[in-house]
């Protein structure tokens, strides 16, 4: 999970909205459910998307949640953003598909296949539990700082430049290996 900085990039921003542990808790709930669903299934149905489409959604995500947190849609499109749980337990999806098709490009053989999918996405939901300890420490010592406004400005221009750079990183990767 450490590797997969799109979705820590994406749970980051998530968390730049989030208030309080029982939030965070409720929302990364929400997105490990989504995740876990797509994970799990498609892996084990053998459903698969070219990864570099895939990923060039997840950038896409990215984008979306600094885009949100800074107000893009009522400053931009003068409407109020989606319902911010359902859009991460959407992405969640979307995420996990991604590395659904990572995993599938691995021979994991057909004896307790179920069993070695579900092993590799609780590994996942772990790793992404402890690289986001750091990250909620960060944010949430943050917040009561003077500077934290400049910091969340910064940080959210920065999701969204990366989903940006992401992105057409994704789609040259899929164009040129075509």
């Amino acid at each position: 999970m450490v590797t997969g900085y799109d979705h820590l990039l994406f749970l980051a921003g998530v968390i730049f909205y989030l208030s309080g542990f029982r939030d965070i808790v409720r929302f990364i709930t929400a997105f490990t459910i989504g995740h876990s669903i797509t994970l799990i299934s498609a892996t084990y149905l053998g459903i698969r998307a070219d990864e570099h489409l895939i990923d060039a959604v997840i950038a896409l995500s990215v984008l979306y949640k600094g885009f949100e947190n800074l107000g893009g849609f009522e400053k931009l499109l003068k409407r109020s953003s989606p319902n911010l749980l359902m859009m991460v337990f959407i992405f969640g999806l979307i995420h996990g598909f991604g590395l659904s098709t990572r995993l599938q490009s691995f021979d994991l053989g057909t004896e307790q296949f179920l069993l070695k999918i579900i092993s590799f996405n609780v590994g996942v939901e772990l790793g992404q539990i402890l690289a986001l300890i750091p990250i909620v420490f960060i944010i949430t010592r943050w917040q009561s700082r003077k500077t934290y406004k400049a910091f969340y400005k910064a940080a959210n221009y920065y999701l969204v430049i990366a989903g940006v750079l992401l992105f057409i990183y994704q789609m040259y990767g899929y164009l040129y290996a075509h």
